[in-house]
């Protein structure tokens, strides 16, 4: 059962990875704006989910 848990993860976290860079090759195709906002806004989110993080700790 631990290494189904262990695959599925690992598939999840991949299938993550590649929507992720998908987003992010599309941001580049509609040009430089759009991939600007792309990581300012992931640059904004990991910041406010470290913030958090501490908070509730």
């Amino acid at each position: 059962m631990a290494q189904r848990r262990d695959s599925l993860k690992a598939t999840r976290s991949l299938l993550y990875t590649f929507a992720r860079l998908l987003g992010d090759v599309e941001a580049a195709t509609k040009g430089p704006e759009a991939l600007g906002k792309r990581v300012l806004q992931r640059a904004l989110g990991k910041a406010t989910g470290r913030a958090f993080s501490r908070l509730f700790r």
